[in-house]
């Protein structure tokens, strides 16, 4: 699609014995103008999928999905998405223990199945990532204006824009570390809550003993827009999407392998550590907000975007615990900042994905003498500004319209992987090599792998069903206007580039291996 840069075509694989180039003189790979830096360590990995995936969705959305669905719907959807999830993530896991590189997917699905493929997953994916960063520094502002309104969320954007944008041109060790620190603090504060949330349950605050008490009354199912048995599938269908919603950001594994040390080790611990880490936190969070909580109270539906709508916050001031609010409201601040940083840092990897496959600008995979691809973090740090299309009405539509475009982006993504590694399995038979002599084996193939693939396909047709139930043209391009756009993107490649599948036999697995 792009014109290759004839000084960086020929390279040996990245952290082979042999680093030196097809031709010319011998060079550095981990550093200078020709690699990233593997200064990542498993723990590294770990930490920044947990920083990008404990956000708002599970600090705000889950109090509007217990509203939807009631606490049971609520459960069975988080612990049933963790299922899916953990196939995506341990098909990912395999492909990027044995080829670690930047952008991880975007090169599997390029080299394995068809070169348009990586080329629309990759864009749409780098652009959900992206904007999502301009999300989520007004999300900061707003959530800076629950202690005082009297500074523009102008100003925030800004500072939190420099801010982040700074801290992804340091080495990525460093990096590693931030990232580390900050995701430490959610962590820790989910452990505390789901510690306090016992002791409420128990009788400790101004409810009393409260056991499963909101189980009964109201219940542990609700009705959504239909009455009956359909209207609480309706309810648990539509928080299966909030829960997924919630989940997005644990394939980062992946697209920090390019950057990590010992791979074959670090990318498997960090698949098991993190998506077990992720969904307990996760199931235990929803489990006790829906035993303390009752999902017909008022509080639960509400457009803020500040500690107030959460369902923690609720909760704690039910309990007559007053300080904890501003506590949490601090931690949210994290959680959304934490989550930039991995915005800017993914979607910067995923561009020097595509351009190490030829699918964006070579330039873009320039690094400097620290590793760090800068032409890529600037273009994607500027979307951040696209955050102060918030300040005017107009430009709020503008911007909701460009987040709606990442709304599924993950679901299409996840889907993709699991074909990627469908393929994978295929292609390592065909060329001979045991799939027993990887360093990482995804469990229960291939079957798990058609589990990931044919649930999030089915999500990402049926994310916006309630449209059809009470037909709305705005809401209907809002549900799917990332699935078009992936549409549009494919097929466009295709009718430039005429590209065909890869065949098995030729298939690259190869290049980018560490042995």
């Amino acid at each position: 699609m792009f014109a290759a840069d004839s000084s960086n075509d020929e390279k040996s694989p990245r952290g082979s014995k042999d680093k030196r180039p097809a031709d010319g003189p011998q060079e550095d790979i981990e550093t200078g103008d020709s690699g990233l830096d593997r200064g990542m360590s498993s723990r590294h990995l770990q930490f920044m999928a947990v920083g990008a995936t404990i956000g708002t969705g599970l600090f705000l959305g889950i109090g509007s999905a217990l509203a939807k669905a009631g606490p049971v719907s609520l459960l069975i959807a988080f612990i049933f998405m963790g299922t899916v999830v953990y196939s995506v993530m341990t098909s990912l896991g395999e492909m990027a223990a044995y080829i670690p590189v930047a952008g991880s997917f975007t090169a599997y699905a390029t080299r394995f199945v068809d070169p348009a493929l990586g080329f629309a997953m990759g864009w749409i994916y780098w652009f959900s990532w992206s904007i999502t960063f301009a999300l989520e520094l007004t999300a900061a502002g707003l959530i800076i204006q629950y202690w005082s309104e009297s500074l523009s969320i102008a100003i925030w954007i800004a500072v939190f824009w420099v801010i982040f944008t700074a801290l992804n041109f340091l080495p990525i060790r460093w990096f590693g570390e931030i990232e580390m620190w900050f995701s430490s603090i959610k962590v820790i504060t989910i452990i505390g809550f789901i510690i306090f949330s016992i002791c409420i349950n128990a009788g400790v605050g101004d409810q009393g003993y409260i056991g499963f008490s909101n189980w009964k009354n109201p219940g542990p199912f609700n009705e959504y827009m239909v009455e009956g048995d359909k209207g609480k599938f309706v309810g648990f269908w539509a928080v299966l999407v909030t829960a997924g919603f919630s989940y997005q950001g644990a394939e980062l594994v992946g697209v920090g392998a390019g950057e990590t040390a010992n791979p074959s080790k670090a990318i498997p611990s960090a698949i098991r550590w993190t998506f077990w880490g992720i969904f307990v936190l996760f199931v235990a969070t929803v489990f006790f907000v829906g035993l303390n909580v009752p999902f017909d109270l008022d509080a639960l539906n509400t457009d803020k975007t500040d500690a107030s709508a959460s369902p923690l916050v609720i909760m704690v001031v039910r309990a007559g615990v007053p300080v904890l609010p501003h506590i949490l409201n601090a931690v949210l601040l994290t959680a959304v900042l934490t989550a930039a940083n991995s915005n800017v840092y993914s979607s910067s990897r995923i561009m020097v994905g595509l351009a190490e496959e030829g699918l964006a600008p070579q330039f873009l995979k320039r690094t400097n003498r620290i590793g760090t691809p800068y032409y890529a973090v600037i273009l994607c740090s500027l979307l951040g500004l696209l955050g102060f299309l918030n300040l005017s009405s107009s430009g709020t539509l503008v911007f909701d319209w460009l987040l709606n475009i990442s709304a599924t982006a993950s679901f299409v993504t996840w889907a993709l992987i699991s074909i990627c590694h469908l393929r994978f399995q295929k292609i390592l038979k065909v060329q001979g090599i045991d799939r027993n002599e990887l360093p990482f084996i995804a469990p229960f193939q291939p079957w798990l792998s058609y589990y990931g693939f044919f649930f999030n396909a089915l999500i990402t047709l049926t994310n916006g069903f309630t449209v059809f139930i009470e037909w709305n043209t705005g809401d209907f391009f809002s549900c799917y206007i990332s699935l078009i756009l992936f549409i549009v993107l494919y097929v466009g490649h295709k009718l430039v580039c005429r590209t065909k599948l890869v065949p098995l036999a030729e298939a690259d697995i190869a290049r980018g291996r560490v042995n």
